[in-house]
């Protein structure tokens, strides 16, 4: 009998290889950390590269960096695509006082130095205890100049930032899923991505055995929030353990 296993293997086999420093990153994350599976992992990190690629965002917003394996991908992704031209009708990302939007800096197609104030995939983690780890890996890798890494609660911290995303990375919390996506869309463009993880939570959402899982119902709530919502267009991918696809419209 073929397990789900051996058909993730083989599309793993059959996709790009992650690169010796993501793969190191991975085992790192499994040794050293007690949630070591939280890490996206080969095959969603190489999708969520070729999404970023496709889409092209100017500004990405990541909710739960962790081991900072996913932002990495997608910080990959930036590296290697322009963003797209700016669509007439929608607003420039605005800015706080003293802080300057990466999409308002240099020529079209550029990328901005790393010395603007916000990079273009800034990423939140409310687990101060990683931040060792995870900066260290960040800072290590080829696309650092790319990522802004911070501590704390992006719900609370991201509206602060003035910065409009054209791409969101939900894969914090699964208790609060609807309270971000609440909370978070606002700063989403019109057109703009999110990308929800874990919305399948291996089987559970469809097992009555987790019927009274905090995270469980999370999901579901999340689930059938989106479901719903006529202000969105949405898909999920059962890739791995579940990647919602979610465009505004």
């Amino acid at each position: 009998m073929i397990e789900p296993e051996d058909i993730v293997d083989y599309a793993t086999a059959h996709s790009d290889p992650e690169g010796d420093y993501l793969y190191r990153l991975w085992r790192a994350t499994n040794i050293h950390t007690v949630h070591g599976h939280m890490a996206s992992g080969h095959l969603q990190g190489r999708l969520l590269k070729m999404l970023v690629m496709m889409f092209r965002p100017r500004t990405i917003l990541e909710v739960g960096t962790f081991s900072g394996y996913s932002a990495i991908c997608m910080a990959e992704g930036l590296s290697l695509s322009p963003p797209l031209p700016r669509r007439e009708g929608v607003e420039p990302p605005k800015c706080s006082e003293g802080i300057t939007s990466p999409s308002l800096r240099g020529r079209a197609g550029e990328r901005p130095e790393s010395s603007s104030g916000v990079r273009p995939l800034i990423t939140f983690e409310i687990n101060d205890e990683m931040e060792d780890f995870t900066r260290k890996w960040i800072e290590g890798s080829d696309v650092a100049d790319l990522i802004d890494f911070r501590i704390g609660d992006a719900v609370k911290e991201a509206p602060k930032l003035g910065v409009m995303f054209d791409m969101m990375f939900l894969d914090g919390d699964k208790r609060t899923y609807v309270e971000t996506y609440d909370a978070l869309f606002p700063l989403l463009n019109k057109g703009g991505i999110i990308l929800a993880d874990n919305t399948l939570w291996d089987g559970h959402v469809i097992d009555p055995a987790y019927d009274r899982d905090s995270q469980t119902i999370g999901i579901r709530r999340f689930n059938d929030l989106i479901a719903h919502d006529d202000r969105v267009e949405k898909v999920i991918v059962p890739i791995r353990d579940g990647l919602t696809i979610i465009r505004k419209k």
